[in-house]
């Protein structure tokens, strides 16, 4: 028997036992009982459009608040770690691991929470305030390895010749390196966005008010209220129409960038 056709054999095998899988899952589930739980179409009903006009819009507000928070304290760390003064790089380095070391959850506990009692100080925006203020810091750090990744991707060549051209070091940054860096970055950071959308469920722990509910924190208090699951089934749905198209788009820049390559 040739290569080929055991080849073939093999995956029209993996597809039958896949298929046969999916068939018993189906088979074994309590469709009934899924549906009274989890797919109720009065209590859908109850949740729009609330849910889309607060909870989602909500959600995409803060994580376009923590991705541009995060961007900029990103690209100052980045530049800090390439830094040839020392105490920059320790600085930014010590930052950087501390916070993609914590768990954001507890980065958010601490600026809700422990911060405020330590320091007495109130921050802007009360508990949600708090919340984004985590959020950008743990964002600023995961997004600084990314920008110092695309800056040392950019060729030498092009720092050189801006330098022979008697550009200052600062300008050659901004208007040649960083550039062409963010173009090699743009795929890791679209997924930086795409898990700071998820990362906004964590904000239940500083607490919020009826208008600054996100998905997670509205489905939450729904359920509650309902004393049925179909809100967490919606707000699954909700997230997955907001990243899915998010997760494709990054695919086709990287396949994009592949090409150019």
């Amino acid at each position: 028997m040739r290569k080929t056709t055991k080849r073939r054999l093999g995956r029209g095998a993996l597809y039958l036992i896949f298929i046969a899988a999916v068939l018993l899952l189906i088979l074994l589930a309590d469709w009934a009982t899924l549906q009274e739980n989890f797919f109720q179409i009065d209590v859908a009903r109850e949740q729009l459009p609330e849910m889309i006009t607060v909870a989602a819009k909500n959600t995409v507000l803060f994580t376009l608040i923590a991705f541009a928070g995060g961007l900029l304290l990103g690209i100052l760390l980045a530049l800090m770690k390439l830094s040839p003064i020392p105490p920059y790089r320790w600085v930014a380095t010590g930052y950087i691991e501390l916070f993609r070391g914590l768990p954001a959850l507890l980065t958010i506990f601490g600026m809700a929470y422990a911060l405020p009692i330590a320091f007495q100080v109130n921050i802007p925006g009360g508990a949600v305030g708090a919340g984004l203020l985590a959020l950008i810091m743990v964002a600023g750090a995961y997004m600084a390895e990314v920008i110092r990744a695309g800056i040392q991707g950019v060729p030498k060549g092009q720092a050189e010749a801006a330098r022979s051209l008697g550009m200052p070091a600062g300008r050659t940054m901004v208007s040649i390196i960083l550039p062409q860096a963010f173009r090699i970055v743009i795929p890791p950071m679209t997924n930086e966005f795409v898990l700071l959308i998820k990362d906004t469920s964590l904000l239940f722990i500083a607490g919020s008010t009826l208008a600054t509910r996100e998905i997670t924190t509205f489905a939450r208090d729904s359920v509650v209220t309902s004393a049925n699951a179909t809100p967490l089934m919606m707000a699954a749905m909700l997230y997955l129409l907001i990243t899915v198209p998010l997760t494709r788009v990054v695919a086709i820049l990287e396949r994009r960038m592949a090409r150019s390559r």
